[in-house]
């Protein structure tokens, strides 16, 4: 019999457009994928020059639980250097992505009955991580007329006395809003007055426009820093999506405790790949920056013409490379006798009769939406947005 604990998880959404969008292009059908959350720049070449490297020296048996110690230095350079970071190696712990290292992070800290506040819209994994660790989900909507950043108005009525943890992602998958510096304040002012912890989910902060400024809650001050839990890797900024590294700085003790999780779960990171990431971190930035510049051109373009659909708005988002369009204008027409009456039903009809991939809001909280990535070329995006804009106009 499978466990209850397994009945309640549901299968990621964005692995699931992605898988069968790729399957469909298996099959030879021409697919426009605006699913996958994976940058489409091939991995830099010195870095996968430091994995050859590493492999070919032998580089290939058991590591430390929590990263070799060159990888754990290139990550506390480079907290200190971006983020105005202080941490020490007890304090650093690298997983198998980001995803893993937050998965730790919450089993490590989060006992059964306690309460996570998620602003909504959310990444797909938290409340499913939470889930697991047998956590009480409690939502905060962060409205779109507020770029999707949830106000601290709304988290301070949020918090109780069983309120363990926040969950802060900025730049956010799936919105790509951006908190200010104050915003980012007040958050921090609140959990220490309160006493709970704040993942803080900063994946995506390289990838950020229009000159915004990220800023790394822990930065903020000591009692701040003690109480956040820093989640970030290498997958979205150095496009090594595959690689599987990711990092948590924290506080020793919860280090310890992931430690001791990993060890019993992994055993250890890929050898191979942790060299990578010192030659990813140590190595030259500017691959990121060019990275950026061409998403910001994408970003640009896309919300243009998703706007000039009619049914269709999206705001311009801040940062990462997701939009993430309101549909609900849509919902009651139909097409062919099948009514589109949510997110899920608008992303089947694209995908089945347009050869567009997407991912339903439903999957993120606020069913109102849809995201999609523009990680893709400009050419693929723009022939998905006419496939979209024929697909809508047909919709009676």
């Amino acid at each position: 019999m499978i466990s209850e604990r397994a009945k309640k998880i549901s299968p990621s959404p964005t692995l699931a457009i992605t898988a069968k969008a790729k399957a469909m292009q298996a099959q030879g059908i021409d697919v426009v994928n605006f699913g996958a959350g994976e940058p489409d720049f091939d991995t830099p070449q010195h870095i996968k020059d430091a994995a050859i490297e590493s492999l070919q020296s032998g580089f290939t048996k058991y590591t430390p639980t929590s990263g070799t110690p060159d990888l754990k230095k290139a990550i506390i350079d480079k907290l200190k250097r971006d983020n105005g970071l202080e941490y020490q190696p007890s304090e650093i712990i690298v997983s198998l992505g980001a995803k893993h290292s937050i998965y730790n992070a919450v089993l490590a800290t989060v006992n059964p009955g306690d309460e996570v506040i998620i602003p909504t819209p959310y990444w797909v994994s938290y409340p499913e991580i939470v889930g697991m660790a047998e956590g009480k989900c409690i939502y905060v909507t962060a409205d779109e007329s507020a770029s999707f950043m949830v106000s601290i108005e709304k988290l301070r009525k949020a918090v109780t006395p069983k309120t363990k943890m926040l969950i802060l992602n900025s730049p956010s998958n799936p919105t790509g809003g951006v908190y200010t510096r104050e915003q980012i304040t007040q958050i921090a002012d609140l959990a220490v007055e309160k006493g709970f912890y704040v993942l803080s989910d900063e994946i995506y902060e390289k990838i950020i426009y229009d000159g915004r400024e990220h800023v790394s809650i822990a930065s903020l001050g000591e009692e701040i820093k003690k109480l956040t839990i820093t989640a970030n890797g290498f997958s979205k900024a150095f496009s090594m999506t595959g690689w599987r590294l990711g990092y948590i700085a924290a506080d020793k003790e919860i280090v310890y405790a992931m430690e001791a999780l990993q060890s019993h779960s992994a055993s250890n990171l890929v050898s191979f790949t942790q060299p990578a990431g010192v030659a990813a971190l140590n190595g030259p930035q500017d691959v990121v920056e060019k990275m950026v510049v061409e998403f910001d051109k994408r970003r640009k373009y896309i919300v243009e013409r998703l706007n000039a659909i009619d049914g269709i708005t999206c705001c311009m988002p801040g940062g990462t490379f997701y939009v993430f369009p309101n549909i609900s204008a849509l919902y009651g027409k139909s097409y062919d006798g099948k009514v589109i009456n949510g997110s899920d039903n608008f992303a089947d009809y694209m995908l089945e009769s347009a050869n567009v991939a997407m991912v339903a809001g439903s999957g993120f909280g606020a069913d109102n939406y849809v995201r999609l990535s523009y990680a893709t070329s400009m050419e693929a995006i723009a022939k998905g947005i006419d496939r979209i804009a024929e697909a809508v106009a047909k919709l009676k």
